[in-house]
């Protein structure tokens, strides 16, 4: 076959339509380990579809998402697939980050986001139940969609468009110009590993990720019971932008249900899920030894940011941590714990540091997705242009 992907998720689905409408008579084949695409981080998304104005000018993240934003909007209504079109509101708890709002203001300036300094008045007319310190910031392209119905169409649309899909196909190893699957041998003339999780272990088999391994963190949401609308908007506190992680916050599903999270609590295999589940002995001392070495060094506090998060466990402390954004909070309100999701997050083994952009790498015959964090399903459409613009770069 001419391309074979690794990962059905919303990256590896995108990828693969791109793919095919640049090279209409490939043949173009994605492999899925689980028995449907999109089981792991896109189907357990939180389902923002982000503005982009928390980024950097100069990132990735910065180039893709507003437009992201624009086209998988347009796609979700092309497609019926409802799109909660609620907004954000970033509000402050202290007059120690208002210059912070100030920082994200000129950030969505520059990356071309609409985005407003409002009063305390103004956000409270948008959300009566908000609380802020003395301003906040608004993002009216902020909006929530249903994760789940967005992959399956995507599946959709790549299967009638000419890709070939397989589940239930793990990718084991490389040998030569072949790949080792748990259903036999395949052979392709470029590979694109967008396998997530496992994207570093599948591109050291290639001789890349040599400086780069995967750290899991686990994200849980704490689901509201109140009334449908019970939230007109999400609310995001302001943001430590050295941390890739954005705050506990509240968030409006398509649905108009309210939620609260995510954690960002350091897993010890990459599928900690709940329990013992895919469990890997492996994995949990690879891991463990690494997660020891961040206590000893990184450039950021990953023991204050270990203890903050493992305390996210607590449904009292993670309420507690949301009421500090929002009046009329109760405990009782929060009693549902949402599915898990495994953020897999890039770690630099020279630098001790997480990987907040996009990182590629690959030569002639594959490319490997190593950081694709959050947003990236809101950057799935371009993101996955530049994929395939890279791809033909190297292969010419």
């Amino acid at each position: 076959m001419d391309f074979l992907i690794v990962g059905g998720g919303i990256i590896g689905l995108s990828i693969a339509r791109e793919l095919k409408k640049r090279h209409h008579g490939a043949r173009i084949l994605l492999i899925e380990k689980e028995d449907s695409c999109g089981t792991h981080a896109s189907g357990r998304n939180s389902g923002v579809l982000h503005a982009g104005f928390y980024y950097s000018a100069d990132s990735l993240k910065a180039r893709f998402t507003r437009q992201g934003n624009i086209r998988l909007t347009e796609y979700c209504e092309a497609r019926k697939i409802p799109v909660k079109k609620c907004g954000k509101l970033v509000l402050a708890k202290n007059e120690a980050e208002l210059p912070w709002l100030d920082e994200l203001l000129q950030r969505g300036e520059k990356n071309g986001v609409p985005l407003q300094s409002i009063s305390v008045q103004e956000a409270r007319e948008i959300e009566p139940r908000m609380k802020t310190f003395h301003r906040a910031l608004y993002s009216p392209t902020t909006s929530s969609i249903d994760p789940g119905r967005v992959v399956d169409a995507v599946k959709r649309d790549a299967l009638a468009e000419g890709v070939q899909i397989e589940t239930g196909i793990r990718y084991l190893a490389r040998s030569g110009h072949e790949v080792l699957t748990s259903m036999g041998k395949l052979e392709a003339d470029y590979l694109v590993n967008a396998a997530g999780l496992y994207a570093d272990t599948i591109a050291r088999d290639f001789g890349f990720s040599k400086t780069y391994r995967i750290l899991p963190f686990k994200g849980l949401y704490l689901y509201s019971n109140e009334p449908p609308q019970s939230f007109r908007t999400n609310l995001y506190p302001v943001p430590d932008l050295l941390n890739p992680f954005l705050g506990v916050h509240f968030t409006v599903t398509a649905e108009g249900k309210t939620k609260i999270g995510p954690t960002a609590i350091p897993a010890f295999w990459r599928e900690q899920y709940e329990g013992f589940e895919n469990f890997d002995w492996g994995e949990l001392i690879e891991i463990l030894f690494r997660q020891a070495g961040l206590f000893l060094k990184s450039n950021f506090d990953f023991k204050k940011l270990a203890y903050e998060e493992i305390r996210k466990y607590s449904r009292n402390y993670l309420v507690n941590l949301a009421s500090e954004l929002a009046e009329g909070i109760n405990p009782n309100h929060f009693t549902q714990w949402g599915r898990p999701g495994i953020r897999a997050q890039l770690f630099d083994l020279k630098t001790k540091k997480l990987e907040m952009d996009f990182v590629l790498e690959g030569d002639a015959q594959s490319l490997h997705v190593l950081n694709a964090v959050s947003p990236a399903f809101t950057c799935a459409f371009p993101f996955a242009e530049f994929v395939c613009d890279r791809i033909g770069q190297l292969r010419t």
